[in-house]
């Protein structure tokens, strides 16, 4: 089996790979003589945000995506987020740690699927939230983020039909947020939605003096009962720029990393979830197949690679542009 083929097969290479320190090492080498750029997701494990070059949300990721002049792009994160570096960056090799990092939000919408409803409606504008396959970003007329959907609704004119996809809940609180009547399209983040009200609640009484603050993903019910709604980077912020000490914080757990940075004198409770897993918490199982090792091997092998036919990435990257433009 070749180094293709296994990429396919496994989602990495499997191959031996330097230990503790001697891997940072080789990562920062490898880093400098590729000109790579390494961007990570706030819900990849702090080790690997420690050696990203940038890290953010999806909106950040993609400006930062589309600025860079490295010759190498690596994306920490999950696959539609290598996609969106590819679409921004076709001239450059863009490469993931693993190829099967996927987003159950994303799967939630099938292409075929997709354009039948779009027939339905065929004078509405079409937004689509960046957590997306390629194929439907190019379906999308202006792809929007958490950071920025409300924005992005308020621009359209009112006499226009909206199709809002993939994420219901965020689509709901869009509409709450703007007045608006969206056609939505009925996806959801396992992660967000695995969210325990009955155990949040309970935390709230344990802690209350905390704030609950929440990602717009989340049901509607845990946003009425949030204290703050926001994207990640909004969530980071707020932490930062609040006057209370204890906070709860409904969204995946990777952010905690970037927020103890910030905030070491605060107390910071992520949200506990209905399954249980390894902290309990709200973990997204794809982010944290992102491991040292993968980044170490993506480096090496620039592989496995994102490759984006011109068929899709023209109109993705139209749909993308629309959003940067009214994003500046």
């Amino acid at each position: 089996m070749n180094l293709v083929e296994e990429v396919k097969q496994v989602g990495y290479i499997s191959r031996t790979t330097p230990k503790g320190s001697e891997l940072i090492e080789a990562i920062k080498r490898l880093k400098q003589e590729k000109n790579a750029v390494i961007l990570a997701h706030y819900y990849v494990d702090g080790e690997l945000q420690e050696l990203a070059d940038y890290v953010g949300d999806s909106l950040g990721l993609s400006q930062a995506a589309e600025k860079t002049d490295a010759d190498l792009i690596v994306f920490c994160g999950v696959h539609f987020m290598g996609e969106t570096a590819k679409i921004l960056n076709p001239t450059k090799k863009v490469v993931v740690p693993d190829f099967n990092a996927g987003c159950s939000l994303a799967d939630s919408v099938p292409t075929a699927e997709f354009k039948l409803l779009k027939a339905q409606h065929p004078k509405a504008v079409v937004v689509s939230y960046i957590n997306c396959s390629a194929e439907i970003k190019a379906l999308t007329d202006i792809i929007c983020t958490s950071s920025n959907a409300v924005q992005i609704v308020e621009a359209i004119p009112k006499d226009k039909e909206i199709i809002f996809a993939p994420d219901a809940n965020l689509g709901r609180y869009v509409a709450h947020k703007t007045g608006r009547d969206l056609i939505l399209w009925e996806g959801a983040c396992v992660v967000h939605i695995d969210i325990s009200l009955e155990k949040l609640q309970k935390l709230r009484t344990e802690h209350p003096d905390a704030l609950l603050i929440a990602h717009p993903e989340c049901k509607e019910m845990i946003l009425k009962e949030a204290d703050y709604v926001g994207s990640t980077t909004a969530l980071l912020k707020f932490v930062e720029e609040s006057d209370r000490k204890t906070f709860i914080v409904a969204t995946e757990a990777g952010i905690l990393h970037k927020m103890k940075l910030a905030v070491p004198d605060k107390l910071l409770i992520p949200a506990p979830a209905n399954e249980q897993n390894s902290c309990a918490c709200s973990e997204c199982p794809y982010m944290k197949m992102n491991t040292l090792e993968k980044l170490y091997n993506a480096l090496y092998y620039e592989l496995p690679e994102i490759e984006i036919s011109e068929e899709i990435r023209i109109p993705a990257y139209k749909a993308l542009k629309a959003m940067l433009e009214i994003s500046k």
